[in-house]
């Protein structure tokens, strides 16, 4: 087995090689990642219960909300620019250092002044919601990792971030002993982003590099933001379309509900790592197919539906009838009503399944504008389903109200739009496991 393994790796270029162990690192961050934040994630739920964990997961998303602006949607292009023109790499490290950090401190002042005006006089919550947000400021330092990326050494970042996750996570747990306050556990949000930051800058200055010689550039700032403003209001329609549900819930229901309606939602949403990896290893085969005709490019996407489909169900049906018992396992008593939403709040994973399944065909068809449109779409929806139904159900509401968002904006809206309806006809086969004929 070892001589065979041997074998492949002397088989595979030096470039190929790069990018499979890159991806292993990534691959292992998102692992742990989930994995631990799930198990310490529950602990202290429990230990909060569910109005404290619900106000803690409010000022989460709030924060949230407005951190589109701390990114300025320039990490892609960045990294293009560092892969095309590496030799002005100090120039584009430092525009885009000087942009993140304008953008960081934007985004605690407004964040800051958007708490107070939603609930005024609430110190806790705004001290949270500052809290939170302030680790906006820290994010310019990823400003490293971008150009890790371009090297294709994910390695090192993983490494710094990650340490940094460990040892929070070990302090999450102190706390708990300790008995700690709430806010204690918002400080420690921020300190992970603040020694991850310090990790970033010290594994940048041991591979040879100095961040004293990046420079700032009027022009290329101005170049980035005129580019990106589009990945702006993209990211900032994926943010009211995954986190409104929870600022609503809280305004409309209140904090005890949004901790219910978090605890079913980390469960479901642990499982939607499955469909990116998935993507992203069938993606080429997909890109390779096209070019050999339609049926080749059409089965091999009727596969990958089919793939989705079949996981997706075998993850809701089971979770469907077990959602309160694990609920009861992981939560305790005290986050009973959660069984429920869970119970429905995880067929979200089908049109979730679906949407990224549907991503490669979006992309190979040029229709990579569709993503955005769809997103909105689905944002609104949302919107005006969790004002209609959080009044009336509550947590239920907000997860009825995602379920059908998803599923509109991922599936319905696909037989409606002559560009999909092929895609339409894909998942309606997936449902039944069917392959793609070559007479449709």
């Amino acid at each position: 087995m070892l001589e065979k393994i041997a074998f492949l790796n002397q088989k595979l270029t030096p470039g190929l090689r790069k990018i499979l162990g890159n991806t292993l690192w990534l691959s292992l961050d998102r692992i742990l990642r989930m994995g631990l934040g799930l198990v310490v994630g529950v602990w202290v739920a429990r230990y909060l219960g569910p109005q404290q964990f619900g106000l803690y997961n409010y000022a989460i998303a709030f924060a949230t909300l407005f951190a589109v602006l701390a990114s300025l949607g320039i990490d892609r292009l960045v990294v293009r620019d560092l892969v095309r023109d590496s030799a002005d790499k100090d120039e584009i490290l430092g525009t885009c250092f000087w942009l993140k950090l304008i953008g960081g401190v934007l985004t605690l002042l407004l964040t800051i002044l958007g708490i107070v005006l939603f609930r005024p006089h609430e110190w806790l919550v705004i001290w949270l919601v500052g809290i939170t947000a302030a680790g906006s400021i820290f994010q310019a330092f990823d400003t490293i990792d971008l150009w890790f990326q371009s090297k294709v050494q994910s390695k090192n970042t993983v490494l710094a971030k990650n340490v940094a996750y460990l040892l929070i996570n070990v302090l999450k747990v102190s706390l708990i002993y300790l008995k700690a306050p709430l806010i204690a556990f918002a400080w420690t949000g921020l300190a992970e982003i603040g020694v991850g930051a310090l990790g970033l800058v010290i594994v940048y200055w041991h591979s040879g590099q100095a961040i004293q010689s990046w420079r700032w550039s009027n022009s290329r700032a101005k170049v980035l933001l005129k580019e990106s403003w589009p990945l702006i209001f993209t990211s900032f329609a994926i943010i009211i379309y995954m986190k409104i549900d929870q600022i609503m819930l809280g305004e409309m229901a209140g904090d005890e509900a949004v901790g219910i309606y978090s605890a079913a939602t980390r469960i479901s949403e642990a499982w939607y790592f499955i469909p990116g990896a998935i993507v992203s290893s069938v993606f080429p085969a997909i890109v390779e197919a096209k070019k050999n005709g339609e049926a080749l490019y059409y089965r091999r996407l009727q596969d990958l539906f089919n793939l989705m489909f079949g996981i997706a169900i075998a993850i809701a049906v089971p979770m469907t009838f077990l959602s309160k018992p694990i609920i009861l396992l992981l939560f305790s008593q005290s986050y009973e009503p959660a069984g429920a939403v869970l119970a429905v709040h995880i067929w979200a994973a089908v049109f979730v399944f679906w949407g990224l399944a549907q991503n490669p065909w979006n992309i190979t068809e040029g229709l990579t504008g569709l993503y955005l449109q769809r997103t909105v779409m689905g944002a609104v929806l949302n919107v005006l389903l969790n004002w209609v139904l959080i009044p009336l159900y509550s947590s239920m509401g907000a997860a009825i109200a995602t379920v059908i968002a998803y599923g509109f904006a991922a599936f319905v809206a696909n037989a409606f739009d002559p560009r999909t309806k092929r895609i339409f006809q894909v998942q309606l086969n997936s449902m039944i496991l069917r392959r793609w004929s070559a007479e449709r």
